[in-house]
C-alpha cells in the first residue's frame, strides 16, 4: 500500500498535520509513507513508521518545484495521495483515493479543518510526533528529568509582532520556579529555533546559569520535541514549537496577540491559549501599520495574567513525575 502525504512548509502547520497523517497509517499500518514538507519541518517525520521516502520541497521561480515534484511522483500508482497544500499536483498523479484539504470556511481550528478531510471535523485526530529511542535518550541526557521539573520556555516567533517581552518571560520563571512558586527550583529550558539566538539570548541572559538550558537551535527536532515531552510546562510565543509542546503531550499554555486562537491555539487535553486584551482586528492592518516593522503586539499582556493562567494549567493537569515522561 502506498501514501501519498504532502504537508506545510511552515512548522507549525506541519506539527498539526501530524494527526491526520498519524490517522492514516493507524488505518493502513502496512502503508509504505512518501512524505513531502518543507525544509523546516522535514525532521519531523524521520521517524514516521512505514517511511520509504521524504521528498524537501524547496521553492524555485516560476513555480518549478511543482513540475519537479510531479516528476518524483508520477511514475508511482498511488493507493492514497493526500494534499494538505490544495496545489494542482493531485489531478495529475494516479490515485485510488485522493484527499484534499478543504477550503477554509470560517474560524475552524486548522485541526478540525484536517479532520473534515477524512469525515472528522467534530472529533479530529490529534497532533503527534514520531522519534527514535535515540532521540528519547538524547533528551534525558540533555534534561536529566530524574533529577526534577523542567519548566520550557519559548520566547522566540517568526516576527517580532508575535513576540511577547522579554522581561516578561523572565518574571514568570522567576515566580514559577521561585521558592514559592508551584515548580520551586526548577530547571529552565529555553527553545528556540536556528537564527532565533538573539531574540532568546535576551531572555537566557536574565535567567539563573545554572538552573538554564540552552535549546536555541542546537539540537535536531526530533530530539526538540523529546526533551519538550520531558518538560512540566511549556509556555511560549504562538510558534511551532508551542505545537509541538502540546502534541508532545506536555502542559501547553500558548500566548497569542497578532494571531487567531481560534484557528491556532495549542491542541490538547492539557492546553490553554492566553490572549492580549486586544482582540486580534485591532491589533492588526490599523491605520499605518506595516508587518514587518512593527514592534510586539502583545504589550498588552501582563506577567501575572500569564502566571495565574499557568499555575491553573499545572494544577489542572496534575503536574507529571519525570517518571511519567
Amino acid at each position: 500500500m502506498r501514501l501519498l502525504f504532502v504537508t506545510s512548509n511552515r512548522l507549525g502547520d506541519a506539527v498539526l498535520s501530524t494527526g491526520l497523517l498519524g490517522h492514516l497509517l493507524d488505518r493502513h499500518p502496512d502503508a509504505r509513507v512518501t512524505v513531502v514538507s518543507g525544509p523546516a519541518p522535514s525532521a519531523l517525520f524521520n521517524a514516521v513508521p512505514g517511511l520509504e521516502r521524504q521528498i524537501v520541497l524547496r521553492k524555485k521561480p516560476m513555480h518549478r518545484h511543482w513540475f519537479s515534484l510531479w516528476a518524483q511522483l508520477v511514475a508511482t500508482r498511488w493507493d492514497v495521495a493526500v494534499d494538505l497544500r490544495r496545489s494542482a499536483l493531485l489531478p495529475m498523479l494516479v490515485a485510488r483515493q485522493k484527499l484534499i484539504v478543504p477550503k477554509t470556511a470560517g474560524m475552524i481550528h486548522r485541526v478540525a479543518l484536517l479532520g473534515d478531510t477524512v469525515g472528522r471535523r467534530d472529533n479530529p485526530p490529534a497532533p503527534r510526533l514520531w522519534m527514535t529511542d535515540t532521540d528519547i535518550e538524547t533528551a534525558k541526557t540533555i534534561l536529566r528529568p530524574e533529577t526534577g521539573p523542567v519548566l520550557a520556555i519559548g520566547p522566540t516567533a517568526n516576527w517580532p509582532g508575535k513576540v511577547w517581552p522579554a522581561d516578561r518571560f523572565v518574571a514568570v520563571a522567576e515566580k514559577l520556579t521561585g521558592p514559592k512558586g508551584p515548580l520551586p527550583d526548577a530547571r529552565i529550558a529555553v527553545f528556540g529555533a536556528p537564527g532565533e539566538e538573539d531574540q532568546a539570548g535576551k531572555v537566557m541572559k536574565a535567567l539563573p546559569p545554572e538552573r538554564t538550558v540552552d535549546l536555541v537551535g542546537r539540537v535536531p527536532l526530533p530530539v526538540v520535541g523529546a526533551c519538550l515531552g520531558k518538560c512540566a510546562l511549556y509556555i511560549g510565543n504562538d510558534s511551532g514549537l508551542m505545537h509541538m509542546a502540546a502534541a508532545a503531550g506536555t502542559p501547553t499554555l500558548g500566548l497569542f496577540g497578532p494571531s487567531h486562537t481560534s484557528l491556532y491555539a495549542p491542541w490538547g487535553n492539557h492546553t490553554l491559549a492566553l490572549r492580549t486584551p486586544e482582540a486580534y482586528d485591532e491589533l492588526v492592518g490599523g491605520p499605518g501599520y506595516n508587518r514587518h516593522t512593527v514592534g510586539s503586539l502583545m504589550t498588552g499582556l501582563k506577567a501575572e495574567t500569564v502566571i495565574g493562567a499557568a499555575e491553573t494549567l499545572l494544577h489542572a493537569s496534575a503536574v507529571r513525575a519525570p517518571s511519567g515522561k
